[in-house]
């Protein structure tokens, strides 16, 4: 979208910094009405810090803001809503105790909750961002939080519009739909300021972007004229090299293996696993996609110890550990990146060589009288932060300082380097700009190379077809059998994301001949 041509905000020189570090320096863009105005750049370009400043949540050292033409101090989110400006977070602003609707009451005027869970349904309804307002926040997956926040903001009739990362963890299906809620906002007049690394999203939708560099300004172009890959030259300084992943050549024994794995749903609002069989060989990486919320974070549970099954459902080389916790397992050689980098994967406050002993206490060979010293984890959070490119302070940085792309990158290092039998990550390059993509994508490939299983969980399905050898696909807690990645199809995806089940062989033949399908 093109907008009106009215200047609704314009940053003049901007500047912002964390000690020695300049997040923004002398950064200058306008927005105007009814545009969709890309931000990119690296993970810690300084694109978060900005929006940030923009919202109302950190205050510039530097410069100015306009809004309609005349200065303003944006002193705190609330501010920032008054004048019509609504964020959607890439880290979640929820409170995890709370209901959808508790949280979403939180940003707006008072009103009864049983006319507030009305209006989110019909909005989640209107927009195919299908929520229960009941539900608690705590039983969501990551991209049903991603729902809650975009439908809180909607609700809020913005003038502005800032998304940090938006459709991250959503399907290509939810992302489709999430760009006709920002088409048809745009087209009412309402600016949107879009950040995202999935660059041909930035083509598809945008009319303007600002490409930030090192805290700076280093161009701005017009998307509808450019290519995923010069965008991509422009954000880093060079190109940026694809990823192609071999087929996989010495395939050995089952490392990882689902033996009917079945669990009931936790609670009301959870996803019964049914039945799921899965054999993960060492020198294999086997995706696993899906819609969110179809049973993704109970799998995920079951696998990591942080939910327990009978024994034999889940076997770590030739070990049935169904009934023992996480740290049993990682003694096993596995481990294990969880979809929720923050709190889950990490712990904000705690200095990133503190996240290092989190999950490497107890593995033989890095601990010491069952604990992991200090001085190793620091070593191992250098190394951590030298090979997987973490851009952070000096020191021993705390966790919650970094960008969220750098803090994934540290979390997916910090257990590939530990070179495990067995790897289990969901959502891998969450939230990461194209070089770190490739950077934890060729990672994966090289851990899979030396023998190690690894098991993928990934909305994404380019990044599920670019590494893995065989893919899945899980729908309301089944598991769909592994095929080939060669003799799968985007297509053949949807209809299991759908519920398809092995009748997709008649389906796909009744497509071909021209058949309707029902």
């Amino acid at each position: 979208m093109d907008g009106d041509g009215r200047v609704l905000l314009e940053a003049r020189g901007i500047g912002k910094s964390f000690g020695a570090v300049k997040a923004n320096d002398d950064v200058s863009l306008t927005i105007r009405a009814g545009e969709v105005h890309a931000l990119l750049g690296e993970n810690g370009a300084g694109k978060s810090t900005l929006v940030k400043m923009i919202y109302g949540v950190l205050q510039p050292d530097a410069g100015e803001f306009l809004w309609e033409g005349k200065p303003a101090t944006i002193r705190s989110p609330g501010a920032a809503r008054g004048l019509g400006i609504g964020m959607v977070f890439q880290h979640f602003s929820v409170f995890e105790a709370l209901t959808v609707a508790e949280n979403i009451a939180l940003a707006l005027p008072a009103e009864p909750m049983r006319a507030l869970s009305k209006r989110i349904e019909e909005v989640s309804r209107d927009y195919g961002l299908a929520i229960d307002p009941r539900r608690s926040v705590h039983t969501l997956s990551v991209g049903e939080k991603q729902r809650v926040e975009i439908i809180r903001c909607l609700l809020q009739d913005p003038r502005l519009l800032i998304m940090d990362e938006p459709t991250s963890v959503l399907t290509h299906q939810e992302a489709e739909i999430l760009f006709g809620v920002l088409r048809k906002l745009a087209a009412e007049g309402c600016a949107i300021l879009y950040i995202s690394h999935r660059l041909e999203e930035v083509v598809a939708l945008c009319s303007r972007a600002t490409v930030l560099r090192q805290g700076k300004v280093v161009a701005a172009c017009d998307p509808r004229q450019e290519t995923a890959a010069s965008m991509a030259a422009l954000m880093v300084g060079e190109q940026v090299a694809g990823v192609e992943k071999p087929p996989a050549e010495a395939v050995g024994g089952p490392r990882l293996v689902l033996d009917h794995l079945t669990r009931p749903a936790p609670t009301e609002f959870a996803t019964a696993l049914k039945d799921i069989s899965l054999s993960v060989a060492g020198g294999e990486i086997v995706g696993i996609a899906g819609v969110a919320g179809e049973g993704q974070g109970e799998l995920m549970d079951a696998i990591t110890g942080e939910a327990r099954t009978a024994p034999g459902m889940v076997v770590i080389d030739g070990n049935p550990v169904g009934t023992r916790g996480p740290t049993a397992r990682r003694r096993l050689g596995a481990a294990f990146v969880p979809e929720e980098r923050n709190g889950h994967a990490a712990v904000g406050a705690m200095p990133l060589s503190e996240n290092i002993i989190l999950s490497h206490h107890a593995v033989a060979g890095l601990a010491q009288g069952g604990m992991l010293r200090l001085g190793r984890a620091r070593d191992w959070s250098k190394r951590t932060r030298a090979e997987f490119d973490v851009r952070a302070a000096a020191g021993d940085p705390v966790a919650g300082s970094l960008s969220g792309g750098n803090l994934q990158k540290f979390v997916v290092g910090r257990e590939i380097l530990r070179e495990p039998g067995v790897l289990v990550v969901s959502q891998p390059t969450w939230g990461v700009d194209p070089g770190a993509a490739a950077v934890i994508r060729r990672a994966l490939i090289g851990l899979a190379a030396r023998g190690s299983a690894v098991l993928v969980i990934s909305q994404d399905l380019e990044e599920i077809f670019a590494i893995c050898d065989r893919i899945a696909v899980i729908h309301r807690g089944h598991l769909s059998e592994p095929v080939p990645t060669a003799e799968m199809t985007a297509e053949r995806v949807g209809l299991l994301m759908g519920g398809a089940h092995p009748e997709l062989d008649e389906v796909d033949a009744d497509a071909a001949a021209g058949e309707p399908v029902a």
